[in-house]
């Protein structure tokens, strides 16, 4: 017999659906006014533009730092897939590891102040946040690097840390990713096997 059940049996899942629905626009809405105007964006002006209000972002994001640090994290799962195409991608594994890299600068330059003001008076959080954001891009150009490396085109002794800091080091001290970029070119010059070495040993 249709209709004995408890009509309010599906208000929890939707009601957690609609949650879910409002922290994604409230997430999308701080991404676009963070890229914008920087993490200092007005709270009001992001509610306003996820079509939510006040009291719907301070619930799921209590403070600005926490709602920061979900964009940056959001930004760091997106470069984590992006390396994750490129691991399978047909291209060259050197090209693959390098526009990785350089995909990583732009986001040093672009993100960086998104990290550092979503831990801002929080040196406990901020510790434990970049650890786990550090491992994440670790793991994504980990395959990379060891790819490149297989096939003989990278230096063995050139290390995924060693390159995360060399391209986020010349990213900052470059000024930001153009020179950044530049700098990286001469480095990759550094540690390519050359091509003719790569293919006498094939």
């Amino acid at each position: 017999m249709v209709g004995t059940g408890n009509p309010a049996a599906g208000k929890p899942r939707r009601a957690r659906a609609d949650a879910t629905r409002n922290a994604q626009r409230l997430v999308a809405a701080a991404k676009e006014l963070f890229d914008t105007h920087g993490p200092d964006a007005a709270l009001d002006d992001i509610a306003k533009r996820a079509g939510v209000g006040n009291a719907t972002l301070y619930r799921h994001f209590p403070t600005r730092g926490e709602l920061l640090a979900t964009v940056y994290a959001d930004e760091v799962a997106a470069l984590c897939e992006e390396g994750a195409a490129l691991a399978q991608a047909p291209t060259s594994p050197t090209e693959a590891l390098f526009t990785w890299l350089g995909a990583f600068m732009e986001h040093v330059a672009d993100k960086r102040p998104l990290a550092l003001a979503a831990t801002h008076d929080a040196a406990e959080i901020r510790t434990e946040l970049f650890d786990r954001w550090h491992h994440s891009l670790r793991a994504a150009a980990e395959p990379l690097l060891t790819r490149a490396q297989a096939a003989g085109a990278i230096r063995r002794g050139v290390t995924t840390d060693d390159l995360l800091a060399v391209a986020g080091g010349l990213c900052i001290a470059g000024g930001g990713a153009t020179h950044g970029r530049r700098l990286l070119h001469l480095v990759r010059e550094g540690i390519e096997v050359p091509a003719s070495t790569v293919n006498d040993s094939a």
